[in-house]
């Protein structure tokens, strides 16, 4: 298991605690797609630079 899965799977666990309501599906859903996001970063899939417009910068 990589660091992408294990991001999406701690982010849903963790959104789990709130899981009586359709706003606690939304919660656990953003938190699983956070969780996914940091592990692509970790991974080495995702440049937040890129996604952030750090374009513009001279390296």
């Amino acid at each position: 298991m990589n660091a992408t899965q294990t991001g999406l799977l701690a982010g849903l666990i963790l959104g789990l605690a709130a899981t009586q309501s359709f706003t606690a599906f939304l919660v656990t859903l953003a938190v699983g797609i956070i969780g996914l996001v940091v592990g692509r970063v970790l991974d080495g899939e995702l440049d937040l630079g890129d996604v952030f417009g750090g374009k513009g910068r001279d390296k």
